[in-house]
């Protein structure tokens, strides 16, 4: 007879405690709260769901998640936002030849490359490449100034293919499947440290490209009204049916449409979770996925017994950023907006390591209760933070500008929080809050 254990009522409880916290926001602050922070929470653990497929399955240090999740919150603007006809009349010949000249100076590296083993291949490769790319300037910059030229206050841009937007989370998974397929084909064979390293300067260079090519994205510009799968607030408001219900459940016609609104959004993030989460359960427990545990634990080992480790690792690097791809472009609709100034390291890619070391790397359970967590310490570190500063100064005396620094002050108890929180996990729970299942060992 099996003996229960400690650790099986471990992932039940923490879980419990935490729809209790939510709860607790919804009664003493607000449901609208209480439910945008559910909403950010799951897109939070979708992102660590990524992470964790790359880390905790195959080891793999990726800290450009940004990247990732900038491209799937482009994603969202060139699928779901109307096409700008004017933008498209003045530019589409010219990005056409300059499109055409980057093939063409692909093309031509290439059969260089394969043709050709002289002592000059290479000097003759680096001047296909510029030649192409003063072609490819010579066609596209006046076509992109143009269409930047076209109404720049509220479009200067090309727009998208005024699809639903839900089709936008599948093509942001597919763009940051995309992008991942070509760095993992140069980074992956870098050690760990050095791969870390070209993970980080690349999603720079994307962010990078994503701020500055406003004839595709409006740059720092930002991309506002962007379509959502739900109606928005305003538009029940105005109407009829849903006023009466308010009225019948005696609440302001504004609270209940907002509560509305974002429960509705977190149903949809319910069912995207728990697709995601069965997709994830299923590959860590097949052949595959102890395939790619025996890899992550001895590499040397599993490549003498005739495993790709490269192949396997651009699977898992792929997988991992596409689901990445996919939270990206859930945020984007949920805020309504694509911004791409927000894309910040910090909570881009460190938050989503602490979700997933704090939750327990190796575990989806785990990367999911680490994105719940973290997120809800950082939403409400800094209410928290301003209480506690305020009962200090009312409590003790202090001067006027200490008074005012303490409280200007309290946004910053979130970082000593994030830090406090995985000290402590590391000291007395190294393998997360939820540790990775290891197989039983077998009875003497």
């Amino acid at each position: 007879m099996r003996t229960v254990q400690t650790s099986d009522y471990r992932m039940p409880l923490l879980y419990a405690a935490m729809a209790l916290a939510l709860i607790m926001v919804g009664f003493f602050q607000s449901w609208t709260v209480a439910l945008a922070i559910f909403n950010l929470c799951m897109i939070s653990a979708i992102m660590a769901l990524g992470v964790n497929i790359q880390w905790g399955y195959a080891g793999l240090f990726n800290v450009g998640i940004m990247g990732f999740a900038a491209l799937g919150g482009v994603a969202a603007v060139l699928v779901s936002m109307p096409p700008v006809p004017e933008a498209w009349a003045v530019g589409w010949q010219g990005l056409a030849l300059a499109a055409l000249m980057l093939l063409l100076t692909i093309a031509a590296a290439i059969m260089l490359r394969r043709s050709y083993k002289g002592r000059g291949r290479n000097l003759l490769t680096a001047v296909i490449i510029i030649a192409g790319y003063f072609a490819i300037r010579y066609f596209a910059d006046p076509a992109t100034d143009a269409i930047e030229a076209v109404n720049p206050t509220s479009e200067g841009y090309l727009g998208g293919l005024g699809m639903p937007i839900i089709l936008s989370w599948m093509v942001g998974g597919l763009f940051a499947a995309g992008a991942a397929y070509l760095i993992g084909r140069v980074a992956l064979g870098l050690r760990s440290d050095y791969l870390a390293i070209a993970t980080l300067g690349i999603s720079e260079i994307i962010l990078s490209i994503l701020k500055n090519e406003n004839w595709l994205t409006r740059g720092v510009k930002n991309v506002t009204g962007i379509p959502r799968p739900l109606p928005n607030e305003l538009a029940l408001q105005r109407s009829e049916w849903f006023a009466d219900l308010a009225v019948r459940f005696d609440v302001p016609v504004t609270v209940m449409s907002s509560i509305a609104v974002r429960g509705g959004f977190a149903i949809i993030f319910i069912i995207v979770l728990v697709l995601i989460m069965i997709l994830c359960e299923r590959a860590l427990n097949s052949p595959w996925g102890r395939m790619m545990r025996a890899i992550r634990d001895n590499r040397d080992s599993a490549a003498a017994m005739g495993k790709d480790i490269t192949g396997r690792h651009l699977q898992v690097f792929v997988l991992g950023s596409a689901v990445v791809g996919i939270a990206g472009a859930m945020l984007v609709t949920l805020d309504g907006q694509f911004t791409p100034t927000t894309y910040i390291p910090l909570r881009y890619t460190f938050l989503i390591w602490v979700m997933v070391i704090v939750g327990g790397s190796g575990n989806n359970f785990g990367a999911v209760l680490g994105g719940f967590v973290i997120w809800f310490v950082w939403v409400q570190a800094e209410p928290a933070g301003l209480w506690l500063m305020q009962m200090i100064t009312t409590t003790f005396e202090f001067g006027p500008a200490m008074r005012a620094h303490l409280v200007d002050s309290a946004a910053h108890l979130r970082m000593l929080l994030m830090g406090a929180i995985l000290l402590t996990v590391m000291r007395f729970s190294p393998r997360g809050l939820i540790p990775e299942k290891t197989a039983a060992k077998p009875l003497r």
